[in-house]
């Protein structure tokens, strides 16, 4: 009787699948929030961070070789302080939220896109061929480096808003007067950030992984030019 088969090692489109569901949770809890309020940003942000740090230690462990998990480990902890800082309830204000998901979002958008960028300058002077294998370390590579533009973006983003911005403007069709603050667009910024990753990472999953095409086999072509040539005498 034949053993069963090894348990395989998660990949890294399971890492990919993880985060963007966490990053989907995230915009949801904002985008059907009325309240885009330093505390509500904070709170989903904390959450967001503290979860997405567990899962890159988690892939330290099952996902990445030996060697290869220095990457994760310091996405985790950056993420999980950033967490714990944007969760500690004396710090709470406009000012910290816009601090820590910028220090954040910038720090780990560099780390990510230099993954990235490495990995691929890595297969590119290994001179690795098309086989299943590589294709899958290419799309690895410019995934990371994709979903580190977007923290670098994200940090931009807040970067240009004031937070003491205060803009009231009245509709006057509704005849009512509205109030547009920084944190109500820096909230927005990170709801909009964490709906981008959800969606690419998840495309990005699902994506089928493609074998490598069989080279042409020149004998084989000749037999069976020779079978046809033969065939047609």
């Amino acid at each position: 009787m034949s053993s069963a088969p090894a348990a395989h090692r998660l990949e890294v489109r399971h890492l990919q699948l993880a985060r963007a569901v966490l990053a989907a949770i995230a915009a949801a809890m904002i985008t059907f929030s009325p309240d885009h309020s330093a505390p509500l940003g904070l709170s989903v942000f904390s959450g967001f961070a503290i979860a997405v740090a567990l899962v890159f230690f988690i892939a330290a462990a099952l996902v990445y070789p030996a060697g290869a998990r220095g990457g994760a480990i310091v996405l985790g902890a950056l993420s999980i302080l950033a967490g714990m800082v944007a969760s500690a309830q004396p710090l709470r204000s406009e000012f910290t939220f816009f601090a820590v998901v910028l220090v954040w979002a910038l720090s780990t958008g560099v780390v990510e896109a230099i993954l990235g960028l490495r990995a691929r300058r890595a297969l590119r002077d290994a001179h690795v061929g098309a086989d299943a294998a590589s294709v899958r370390q290419r799309s690895d590579a410019r995934d990371a480096l994709t979903i580190g533009i977007l923290g670098v973006l994200l940090a931009i983003g807040l970067a240009v808003v004031p937070v003491q911005y205060v803009l009231r403007y009245t509709v006057a069709e509704a005849h009512q007067t509205f109030t547009l603050t920084g944190i109500t667009i820096g909230v927005g910024i990170f709801g909009a950030y964490a709906a981008i990753v959800a969606v690419y990472l998840a495309i990005a999953a699902f994506s089928p992984r493609k074998d490598a095409e069989p080279s042409p086999d020149p004998a084989a072509d000749s037999a069976a030019s020779d079978e046809h040539s033969g065939g047609a005498a």
